[in-house]
């Protein structure tokens, strides 16, 4: 049936319950369906990652009180390119965050059901993470209500810290920076020249070893390998979201040995 057969008629709301089948129930609820079965696990889980997706957005991009145009156009570059979205489903995430935008649900409600459906998929977590910050600093700049965001999602994520200021300092959210060896007992970087980025995509500092770049890379590349996240039964959308992380996961890599001289 997908995605698509699964949201039409009321049964989405009734069977994710909760602030998204809320949502669901607003978006969905008038439209007719021919659904005669209850949702599959995995219908569930792709039902759940989509409607909190855009929820989530929404309430980033209201964060500041106004929806740019800058923030209008990567949340739709996110649909068109890392999810591929259809028209119809395009058509259906769009509706989805008008109605969380207006919705007096809070942005933590979303994300905590969120979490507790993905909390076992680190992959999932750290990429909502790193889309919410690309949100959030879509106009170059963080909103304090932005931050609060961010603040929140780390918590009710329950990721690590250091791991979250790699995210953000990608996107030079929150005050965060590569480092580059500065610092007390920081041994000096042995790639002055690689782009501080590729670090921070690696999760790992520029005066890193280059056994622990190694080691980074390994649980990435296993975390967010295609067959992987196929395998483990994911939503088609980070399906395709993944194979996006995947690729500037190598392209870090790679040029971080060839700025350290690596093999």
């Amino acid at each position: 049936m997908g995605l698509m057969g699964s949201l039409i008629g009321g049964a989405v709301g009734f069977a994710l319950g909760g602030p998204l089948g809320a949502v669901a129930g607003a978006v969905f609820g008038g439209m007719t369906g021919q659904r005669t079965r209850p949702m599959t696990g995995h219908e569930r889980s792709q039902a759940t990652y989509f409607i909190s997706v855009f929820s989530m957005l929404a309430k980033m991009a209201r964060a500041d009180g106004v929806v740019t145009q800058q923030e209008i156009d990567l949340v739709r570059a996110a649909m068109r390119g890392e999810m591929q979205l259809d028209d119809r489903s395009e058509k259906a995430a769009i509706k989805i965050f008008q109605a969380a935008k207006e919705s007096p649900i809070g942005f933590e409600a979303f994300a905590q059901q969120f979490a507790d459906t993905f909390s076992d998929d680190p992959e999932v977590v750290h990429s909502m993470l790193d889309l919410l910050t690309r949100l959030a600093m879509a106009d170059g700049e963080l909103h304090p209500g932005e931050r609060r965001l961010l603040e929140q999602a780390v918590g009710i994520f329950r990721l690590d810290p250091r791991r979250a200021q790699h995210i953000f300092a990608q996107h030079g959210a929150m005050g965060a920076k590569s480092r580059g060896g500065a610092g007390s007992g920081a041994r000096p970087s042995r790639a002055p020249a690689a782009r501080k980025a590729s670090y921070d995509v690696l999760g790992v500092d520029a005066d890193a070893s280059d056994t622990q770049i190694r080691s980074s890379y390994r649980k990435l590349v296993s975390e967010f390998h295609p067959d992987k996240i196929i395998a483990k039964g994911l939503p088609d959308e980070f399906v395709k979201f993944a194979e996006t992380r995947f690729r500037e996961i190598q392209e870090a890599y790679e040029e971080i040995k060839r700025e350290r001289g690596m093999p």
